[in-house]
């Protein structure tokens, strides 16, 4: 299987707390009017440019490990060496907002309005990060449309350049996948084109197979976390379905 989806605009749209993160603004802090102002345009104009897509393709456990492998790179030891044995389906996913964010972006620099760039450029990043999440959820759906997972069981992602995989290898998943379909292209620096791009895996299982001790040596190195607020929230999902009685 793989397919090629476009994300509504309100499916990608980011919290305000996951945006003014990016800008050093805690949570729950009171914001003046001027900063008001430009996070409500910076929405507006991220509103107005994203085009948000999605590809998906299966892949089978053997063949994502060959293709893990990439140039050799990766770290010695990685959670993904272990998730993915314990994984029931696995496909590779590429996400963007398109190319027009990223040109707005630079023009609002290039015209020294640099205040109202930065927002626009934390909203788009907030936004990506959104439209994978919705990438989790599509292929959550398509999975439970064939039967193969219930509620109790979650999808999460992994990307190169974090958790041990290493960034050379975008190019097999490019390989593979064909994300150009969707406007996306790879650089010889293995970052993408439109940079406001996430690509990597997306693992379905157990949701506890993706509970792992951030003891690797990159972990310290590794300024988001990003990976354990996910598995946070997908165990906090899967308390709350069992208080509900959802399984």
């Amino acid at each position: 299987m793989r397919k090629i989806l476009e994300i509504p605009l309100d499916e990608a749209r980011p919290d305000q707390d996951a945006i003014l993160e990016t800008q050093g603004i805690p949570s729950g802090k009171e914001l003046t009017e001027d900063v008001k102002a430009l996070l409500e345009r910076a929405i507006d104009l991220f509103l107005e440019f994203s085009k948000p897509k999605v590809a998906i393709s299966d892949i089978s456990i053997p063949g994502f490990e060959a293709l893990y492998k990439g140039e050799g790179l990766n770290e010695q030891d990685t959670p993904l060496d272990e998730i993915i044995t314990k994984a029931d389906d696995l496909a590779l996913f590429a996400v963007t907002i398109g190319e027009r964010v990223s040109e707005e972006i630079d023009r609002l620099f290039k015209a020294n309005e640099f205040a109202l760039g930065s927002m626009l450029d934390s909203v788009a990043s907030a936004g990506t990060d959104k439209a994978a999440d919705t990438a989790e959820s599509r292929y959550f759906d398509l999975l439970s449309e064939k039967g193969r997972i219930t509620s109790s069981k979650g999808v999460l992602r992994f990307s190169p350049g974090y958790c041990g995989w290493h960034m050379s290898g975008q190019e097999k998943l490019f390989e593979f996948l064909r994300p150009e379909d969707i406007g996306i292209s790879l650089l010889e620096s293995y970052l993408m084109k439109p940079l406001k791009s996430i690509s990597g895996v997306l693992v379905a299982g157990d949701k506890d197979i993706f509970v792992f001790d951030d003891s690797y040596p990159f972990c310290s190195e590794c300024r988001s976390r990003s990976c354990h607020k996910r598995i946070r929230t997908l165990l906090k999902e899967s308390r709350s379905d069992k208080k509900k009685g959802v399984m």
